[in-house]
């Protein structure tokens, strides 16, 4: 293992219940004048959202709301909201919402001043060097879920609509300059979005640990982020209302997202193809795969496991932490194969082929301990079948 490795921390978190009440205290000492409020359309009719309207309007804030955001947002939705941004003479972006809207809020933000088209900056190589750093807005995120940690991240997830494919765009200023994670937002979501939400965290937080590469900082994250997830989870899915579970929860969502910069792997290389092709609800998406993944990892990361289980307090090594996993899947209900997830699935020879390309070159699919072959994902997408 080499020891030359590049790190990166996040940013100002003011955690814990209640701190949504200095949204326009932190917009001030932001610089934003003229928020654009991007949500999604179903939370946009929520009470916390208008609990949220009630204290910008209060202080004064002159803001206007976009919600034009799918589960899985696009090229056509990040339109939309540029079109908004620009027509509003906006100066930065409130991302409130999960992950589809924390996403396409920072992704409105980033690419409202830029020329270039969005895919010029997929996350590959250097590209993010192309974009003019001065014409980025600043971003406030405040998460409502527990799960993606987007809004202590420097990317955004978005669908090519031409080729099906998902991309991450990537630029050091996409990471938000503050974050209100009050866990009283996360009071109300339904639980199979809890379940969701809470699994991909766990992905998050499980891939980065099992990712070859020298980083000790987000390992430690990583290890503390997996034990509050399996601590956690099933209490705050049992009972929304238990506010201690949602906030170690919401903890977890923004560890893992802190962790993966040290990589992902196969749950997030084929859980984006399925995304991008049938829509699915990525943590169920990630809760589906993961314990093919851990089986066809096996061999890298046995070891590993045995650490972490031992953490966790987990008896039995690598077989004990996977029944742990089966369990609470289990437990929260997560379909156990594509058919369940995707009713009336029909997924012809052609079809497979092209989910394994696509899955051989996320740009996930690097940090996978073992190499992810075609074949492999072939054989891995039939487990999952």
């Amino acid at each position: 293992m080499t020891l030359i490795s590049k790190w990166n921390f996040p940013t100002t978190i003011l955690f814990g219940p209640g701190r949504i009440s200095e949204l326009p205290a932190v917009l001030k000492s932001a610089g934003i004048a003229r928020p654009l409020f991007v949500t999604d359309p179903g939370l946009a009719k929520l009470p916390v959202v208008a609990d949220t309207f009630a204290i910008l309007d209060k202080a004064g804030v002159d803001y206007a709301v976009f919600s034009d955001v799918k589960p899985n947002p696009v090229e056509s939705n990040l339109a939309a909201g540029i079109a908004a941004f620009k027509s509003g003479s906006h100066d930065g972006v409130i991302a409130f919402g999960g992950g589809s809207a924390l996403d396409l809020g920072k992704l409105v933000a980033f690419q409202a001043g830029q020329s270039r088209p969005i895919w010029d900056f997929e996350d590959v190589g250097d590209w993010w060097t192309r974009a003019d750093s001065a014409a980025i807005a600043p971003v406030i995120a405040v998460p409502t879920t527990a799960g993606t940690g987007s809004e202590v991240g420097r990317a955004g997830v978005l669908t090519n609509e031409a080729t099906h494919t998902k991309k991450v765009i990537f630029h050091p200023k996409m990471l938000p300059v503050t974050v209100i994670a009050d866990p009283e937002l996360t009071v109300g979501m339904p639980k199979a979005i809890t379940a969701g939400t809470g699994m991909d965290a766990l992905a998050h937080c499980l891939e980065a640990y099992c990712a070859p590469g020298y980083h000790p900082m987000a390992d430690g994250i990583a290890l503390e982020g997996i034990r509050l997830v399996l601590e956690n989870l099933p209490r705050a899915y049992a009972d929304g209302t238990d506010i201690e579970a949602r906030a170690h929860m919401m903890s977890a969502a923004a560890m893992g997202a802190t962790a993966f910069q040290k990589g992902l792997g196969a749950i997030h290389s084929l859980s984006h193809p399925i995304g991008a092709l049938y829509d699915t609800h990525h943590g169920m998406t990630n809760a589906l795969f993961m314990p093919h993944v851990l089986d066809f990892n096996r061999p890298a990361i046995e070891e590993r496991l045995e650490r972490l289980a031992a953490y966790c307090g987990i008896s039995g090594g690598f077989d004990g932490f996977r029944r742990k996993i089966m369990d609470l899947r289990t437990e929260l209900s997560v379909p156990s194969t594509l058919r369940d997830l995707i009713p009336g699935l029909d997924m012809d020879e052609a079809r497979r082929d092209l989910i394994a390309e696509m899955a051989i070159v996320d740009p996930t699919a690097g940090g996978n301990p073992v190499e992810l072959t075609k074949e492999a994902a072939l054989a891995l997408l039939e487990k999952s079948m």
